[in-house]
């Protein structure tokens, strides 16, 4: 059993359980979030991924469950589920991996969980909320559409969470999270985790949480300590051959790859696939049957490669993940700290290669200064190119520029050539004007 989980005041039951799923020591955000919360407080919480916020919240909610301090829902009256604890998450991906954590700490199955979000049928969904789940982890979009149907009321919900607050303002859900806020009962806990701070998620904090205990996780250059960190200049061209080669020669055997849009995400799965790299991509254009698919096929290894944009990223937890390569380096520096976290996972070494156009050099410079360090360049690779010269990589070199010669114009079949100025007197015509006056 571990002891340094009994210390946070957390149960016999989940500290042994914790300990037979191979945790020995809690993490940071674990180590301040957890009494706070334990204690009913409300919680204001800085983290990045992977620094085991999801349990930070998840153990101390189904200690309180499990020990009274909040009531467990009823069963389903008239079919409507009225759970004990919401848990809001951003993505599908995010609010699946967050039922899963909370069925492994949930190892006797004492409480009921469900998921329910967009992009999927409501079929399954619905038989979940009709158990008359306590706890309810749900995607804004989906919970909302539920609400309005009368599936799901909010009025018993004593403890709310929220997950990804960032990225839930980033994907335009705050208002649909000010709604559901506004339906969850004034008294109550709540509690806010969010990978950066900006001043719309310190606003939003004021107004849903009372007296809170700001938690400020291990900073973004303490978190990132495991890592080994490079950057390749490289030609935007040349970015997928680059990549295909970093792949072969160094073994990379379980990476995530980092794309900017979607469009490029799935060309580029495609792509590798056809080199016979067992790659799958995972974006917002793809059905949650494809996202799971790829997801699970990536688990289990099946898939080598799995090409991400940042949105549909969230929610995948793989501790196994030896590279993350940032194939467009992201223009928010903070997004930087949060892809190259999804490797090195608890305690383990990782690597994080980064892809770096001429236009992407500002964006270099704003993650260093994050990080208050400068990356390592790793110039011994085919397509290396100097950062002044990479966006005219593999181009002839010009010669010097010779004026062109003006070519003499030549009139249109309706232009008649000049005639030459007239010397005499100029005619005017006179035009007559009403009594009003007007032409």
């Amino acid at each position: 059993m571990s002891l340094l989980f009994k210390k946070l005041g957390l149960s016999e039951q989940l500290v042994q359980t914790v300990a037979e799923r191979g945790y020995r020591e809690p993490t940071d955000v674990q180590v301040r979030a957890i009494p706070p919360f334990l204690a009913g407080r409300d919680v204001l919480a800085t983290a990045q991924t992977g620094t085991g916020k999801t349990a930070a919240f998840l153990l101390p909610v189904l200690d309180r469950l499990q020990a009274g301090a909040i009531a467990r829902a009823p069963r389903s009256a008239g079919r409507i589920a009225r759970p004990s604890v919401l848990v809001l998450a951003p993505t599908r991906e995010l609010a699946v991996q967050i039922a899963e954590q909370a069925h492994v700490y949930n190892d006797n199955r004492s409480m009921r969980c469900a998921v329910v979000y967009g992009g999927a049928p409501k079929g399954g969904q619905l038989q979940q909320l009709s158990r008359g789940p306590d706890i309810l982890i749900a995607t804004p979009g989906r919970l909302v559409d539920f609400i309005g149907e009368g599936v799901i009321a909010l009025g018993n919900v004593a403890c709310l969470i929220l997950d990804e607050a960032d990225r839930m303002l980033d994907m335009g859900f705050i208002h649909e999270v000010r709604r559901i806020a506004a339906l969850v009962r004034a008294k109550r806990q709540t509690a806010l985790f969010s990978a950066t701070m900006p001043r719309e998620i310190e606003a939003l904090a004021r107004e849903l949480l009372v007296d809170a205990v700001r938690v400020a996780a291990a900073r973004a250059e303490q978190a990132v300590g495991t890592i080994a960190q490079e950057v390749l200049h490289v030609a935007q061209a040349d970015k997928t051959a680059l990549l295909a080669s970093i792949i072969d020669e160094r073994g990379v055997f379980k990476a995530i790859v980092f794309t900017r849009t979607k469009h490029k995400a799935a060309r580029l799965a495609k792509q590798l696939a056809r080199q016979g790299i067992a790659a799958d991509s995972i974006h917002g254009d793809r059905t949650q049957n494809q996202r799971t698919r790829a997801l699970a096929g990536f688990h289990s290894g099946k898939l080598q490669i799995l090409v991400a944009t940042d949105v549909a990223s969230r929610g995948i937890d793989v501790d196994d993940v030896s590279h993350v390569i940032n194939y467009d380096l992201p223009n928010e520096a903070e997004v930087y700290v949060h892809r190259i976290g999804r490797t090195g996972r608890a305690g383990a070494d990782g690597v994080a290669i980064s892809f770096c156009d001429s236009g992407e050099l500002a964006y270099l410079r704003a993650i260093e200064q994050l990080q208050k360090t400068r990356i390592g360049v790793t110039r011994d690779h085919a397509f290396h190119v100097e950062p002044a010269t990479a966006v005219v990589a593999n181009r002839p070199v010009a010669g010097p520029k010779r004026p062109r010669p003006r070519a003499e114009r030549v009139p249109t079949p309706r232009e008649s050539p000049k005639r030459p100025r007239s010397r005499g007197p100029r005619k005017t015509r006179h035009r007559s004007r009403g009594a009003t006056g007007v032409a």
